[in-house]
């Protein structure tokens, strides 16, 4: 049965027909599922007047009382993990297994939010001039808004909305249209977990909606996550109309391999982080940066395991790659097979002819893939493929890994394969990365750390959860007190000094 799949503001499904549908596919099969409505101004308007209704009750809301919907939400999220991980791998395509890593770790974030009380402590310093205390507050910003993109349709609005909320803002989550039924799924169970109508609201849609919560007086800060294309229209979009913003951008993930590395680690982790969700992740591996004398020899190792790869639908148990998310995009991804090869690359993984499990019908199908001896100035380096293609990149040396690395404009993560604790520990100071991984493929840190960028992998001053995340989405407030008897001692009309 097709679904329909509806905005929910104020609490409650949104009531009345949308001007404009989109549909929605399962990747696997190549077919519509279902619809799901598009935003207008209006639908945005209302979104965000519920939740600047919403708004004063729930700051105002105890932290003990934030807390306590905060702990039975995340039970709720672990109760239904698994109907989540099925709605993501329908409409994204990503086996389930790993969509439910994907809910495991948006999990994480709620986890950290519920030690909010701890996390929101100021400072206090007393007698800073005689009789005179001084202290500092953290207050929620309001409304704030999330932008999500389709390859995470869960876990990155949890690395917005849960400290958001737990903070005291009110929040408005525009995911993406080509996966939207988990946020609303989401968005039932904070319900159910109590928490008051309007505080958390989805609308869905396209540049129309984002531009709306963009352009919105009532939002104080956006939240972003996907291509650097678009990163900085949000970033420019937001800043021109004072908001605060975080926009973390697309990604070139380097995996560098020295000579003393453990070969069979190092081709593992490539073809697991290369491929793994058909390499639509913002921190998936797409360059294998190799020394010369070990460069074969990787190549084989990953051939070997490339070809014991089952690709099949998500919902196969069998299946351990899935399809990609949409035929245009599976269409623009194999194009950088051809491309490659015409610049001089070779292509000894050729990922259209991966078999697929049931013979895959109409599905967006594309095998994992590996372009070999890959030059810096080639298409398939440069852009931000988004897909199951490696790009194997042959160095001479450490230096040159390095400085491969550091010139390239996105900075995002980047990984070094290696016995050398000295060689590591060099790697991690000098890269221009983000995030490091030393014989780690995908270095996604902890809630309590924060995720993001360097260069074009990130526009704005916040990375996302962790510390850095409560900062976004609160402001500090200094407050200077004085308690004293009513003989204040008198207009005095200089420069106030401590004393």
């Amino acid at each position: 049965m097709s679904k329909h799949v509806t905005h929910w503001i104020g609490g409650r499904p949104a009531a009345g027909g949308a001007r404009r549908r989109g549909d929605i596919y399962n990747p696997a099969t190549g077919k519509v599922a279902g619809t799901v409505d598009f935003a207008g101004r209006a639908e945005v308007d209302a979104a965000v007047a519920a939740a600047a209704d919403a708004f004063p009750g729930w700051r105002d809301t105890s932290l003990s009382k934030r807390v306590a919907v905060l702990f039975r939400f995340r039970e709720l999220l672990k109760e239904n993990a698994d109907e989540l991980a099925g709605l993501i791998s329908s409409e994204h395509g990503k086996v389930v297994s790993d969509a439910a890593g994907e809910v495991q770790r948006g999990l994480e974030v709620v986890e950290f939010a519920c030690g909010i009380p701890h996390l929101l402590k100021g400072g206090y310093s007393e007698n800073v001039s005689t009789g005179v205390d001084a202290y500092s507050i953290l207050q929620p910003l309001g409304v704030v808004a999330g932008i999500s993109p389709f390859n995470f349709p869960a876990m990155v609005p949890m690395w917005m909305f849960p400290v958001a909320i737990a903070c005291g803002n009110t929040f408005v989550l525009k995911p993406s249209e080509k996966d939207p039924s988990a946020s609303v799924r989401i968005a039932e169970l904070w319900a159910e977990a109590g928490l008051p109508d309007g505080v958390f609201n989805v609308v869905h849609g396209d540049k129309e909606a984002v531009d709306g919560l963009l352009e919105h007086d009532g939002v104080k800060a956006v939240s972003f996550v996907g291509s650097t294309p678009i990163a900085q229209y949000i970033y420019e979009g937001a800043a021109r109309s004072g908001k605060r913003v975080q926009a973390l951008g697309g990604a070139k993930n380097h995996m560098v391999v020295l000579p003393d590395a453990d070969l069979d680690l190092a081709a593992d982790a490539a073809v697991s982080a290369g491929f793994g969700s058909a390499g639509e992740r913002c921190m998936a591996i797409s360059a294998v940066v190799a020394i010369d004398t070990i460069a074969d020899d990787l190549l084989e190792r990953i051939r070997a395991r490339v070809e014991r790869l089952r690709v099949g639908p998500g919902d196969d148990d069998r299946s351990e790659m899935g399809p990609l998310v949409t035929r245009a995009h599976r269409d623009k991804v194999a194009s950088y097979l051809e491309t490659g090869v015409r610049e001089g690359a070779s292509l000894p993984i050729d990922g259209r002819v991966h078999p697929v499990l049931g013979g895959g019908g109409d599905g967006f199908w594309l095998g994992p893939s590996l372009l070999d001896h890959v030059t810096p100035e080639m298409a398939c380096y440069t852009d931000e493929i988004f897909g199951p293609v490696l790009s194997m990149l042959r160095v001479p040396s450490y230096e040159s890994a390095l400085e491969l690395i550091n010139a390239n404009p996105y900075g995002n993560g980047t990984a070094i394969f290696t016995n050398d604790g000295g060689a590591a520990r060099r790697f991690q100071n000098e890269v221009e990365v983000g995030m490091v991984g030393i014989n780690v493929p995908i270095p996604v840190p902890m809630a309590y750390y924060s995720f993001g960028g360097w260069k074009k992998s990130l526009f704005g001053d916040s990375h996302a959860h962790g510390m850095e995340g409560v900062h976004f989405y609160t402001r500090t407030k200094a407050v200077t007190s004085r308690w004293l008897d009513p003989s204040h001692g008198g207009v005095n009309l200089g420069f106030p000094t401590n004393g």
